[in-house]
């Protein structure tokens, strides 16, 4: 039996499931380099990339299990493997802590310009603390869209700085959002009451584009956005001209629509955007969940499910 791994997981995982295969590493290879490595594998472990359609899936002959690093699945054409008969295993709630603590990062680091004031001081050489004038979330409307595991952390982390929650989950009830001191809202309701908003909702044919120019427009001018979800459901060339604009406060993100166009982490990887000229937009390189904390946990889910699968 052999397990292919193709994205940074836990050690475990290579580890433990190396007492009853064989495991072998090839990181993030494209559609067609999987195509052609994939027949020979019972198992293979990977997170969000590349997509796994049809073709790569009828190339699996012997394919019995998909274990996800992550939570979503839309990479993944689950119909399809459900037919082939190949169980697909994913880890949701587990990272849901590491990614809330990112998005408050973030929206500290927004609030009171972190990011420009180390820049100004180690790369400028400028020390000039009149400069940085920031705002407390003390007080403020944090809004959550999709009010899942990381959603309602992240609210949760909000009230222990003194915010007041609202947010909005189609999938939810009135009672639902009372249980976590939240009052539910629509999406136009939520972007008129917060001053920030954090984006925790799956990218699927819905949710594309679910903050573009129309979205912002009903926002507050210096209302700070957080995307910690997935490229794609804020569109980036409408958000470009919000910030040019002094349209909207800030614009964070871990994740970008085209993050992988580059290589990803291929060597020389690389990729641009009209975003990285503003001042008020933040960015990581999709690093919500990788943390020591939140990967040797999904490992250790991921490794159960796929014992249990094949009865190890």
């Amino acid at each position: 039996m052999k397990c292919l791994i193709i994205d940074a997981v836990h050690e475990s995982i290579s580890a433990e499931l190396g007492k009853f295969m064989q495991v072998d590493t090839k990181m993030l290879p494209t559609q067609e380099e999987l195509k052609a490595l994939i027949p020979e594998y019972e198992v293979l472990i990977m997170r969000v990339d590349p997509k796994i359609n049809k073709e790569i899936l009828d190339a699996a002959k012997n394919l019995k299990v998909i274990g996800v690093c992550s939570v979503g699945l839309n990479h993944i054409d689950m119909d399809y493997a459900k037919e082939k008969g190949i169980q697909v295993f994913n880890a949701p709630g587990l990272n849901a802590n590491a990614v809330a603590e990112l998005t408050i990062s973030k929206m500290l680091d927004l609030s009171r310009d972190t990011m420009t004031a180390n820049n100004d001081v180690k790369v400028k050489h400028e020390w000039d603390k009149y400069k940085f004038v920031g705002r407390e979330l003390r007080g403020r409307t944090l809004g959550v869209m999709g009010f899942g595991r990381i959603g309602r952390r992240v609210a949760e982390l909000g009230r222990a700085f003194g915010m007041t929650i609202v947010a909005y989950d189609p999938f939810l009830k009135a009672e639902d959002f009372e249980k976590e001191n939240a009052t539910g809202m629509t999406v136009e309701e939520l972007l008129k009451a917060s001053d920030y908003v954090s984006i925790h909702v799956p990218l699927t044919p819905e949710t594309k584009d679910l903050i573009s120019a129309k979205q912002i427009a009903f926002m507050k001018d210096d209302c700070i956005v957080l995307n910690m979800s997935r490229g794609g459901i804020v569109n980036e060339k409408d958000m470009y001209e919000a910030l040019q604009a002094n349209k909207i406060g800030g614009y964070a993100s871990d994740v970008m629509e085209n993050e992988l166009a580059g290589g990803g982490l291929t060597a020389g990887a690389g990729f641009a955007s009209p975003l990285f000229e503003c001042d008020k937009f933040i960015v990581s390189p999709h690093i919500g969940a990788q943390t020591v904390d939140a990967s040797r946990d999904i490992g250790q889910h991921i490794i159960g499910k796929v014992k249990e699968a094949l009865s190890l």
